[in-house]
């Protein structure tokens, strides 16, 4: 009997082991979002400027993921310009993992996923404020696992509103998986600056990897 699982309730033991996926803090391995990033225009940065003001502001009440989507996914998607061609976006797309060895279907929806060529950019996803965007990793990664063309990485994106982080996945005989830093919004200055430019180098690679 085939056993259904979903993605949301695994966890990164889960993922790891069945997976076989191992974790890498070698910065060789994600240079993607520390190396070659791109410099923002005055205008961009007022944007995001003006999306940290609005976020603080209605950050003081509770705050759930439709509004975080709004408020910092949305803007920071059309500056990196992934409304444009040859960029597609999808929403809430499904996702299926057949484990034939085991017996078992993983199932779960992305929240937001950014195509270009069936290469997948950024499978993102956005909680609630105040969630531990590490507890969305076991998800993420099931994701970016299913993703088509295995011979190419893949390159997501954690957001809380607050917190965002960048994952990394290379699959292939020998899986593996590295984490960026955490870029806090309530930190001085404006940590979406770092988020867009990250964004924009993953389009990038994207572009010269098809």
């Amino acid at each position: 009997m085939v056993q259904t699982l979903y993605a949301s309730k695994l966890s990164l033991y889960d993922v790891k082991s069945r997976f076989h996926l191992q974790y890498i803090e070698d910065e060789i391995f994600f240079t993607e979002w520390i190396e070659n990033l791109p410099d923002l225009s005055d205008q961009e940065k007022q944007r995001l400027d003006q999306v940290k003001a609005h976020y603080m502001y209605l950050s003081e009440r509770p705050m759930l993921e439709v509004v975080v989507k709004m408020l910092i996914l949305s803007p920071l998607l059309e500056l990196a310009g992934f409304y444009e061609s040859p960029f597609l976006v999808r929403a809430e797309e499904s996702v299926e993992i057949v484990e034939e060895e085991e017996g078992e279907i993983i199932k779960g929806q992305i929240d937001v996923l950014v195509v270009q060529n069936q290469f997948w950019i950024a499978v993102i996803e956005a909680k609630r404020a105040k969630f531990n965007v590490m507890e969305a990793l076991p998800q993420i990664l099931t994701y970016m696992m299913a993703a088509p063309h295995p011979e190419k990485p893949v390159f997501g994106m954690i957001t809380s509103g607050d917190h965002t982080l960048f994952v990394k996945v290379r699959r292939g005989e020998n899986p593996q998986y590295a984490l960026s830093d955490s870029f806090f919004l309530f930190n001085r200055g404006n940590a979406l600056y770092g988020v867009l430019r990250i964004l924009k180098r993953f389009g990038q690679q994207a572009l010269v990897s098809t």
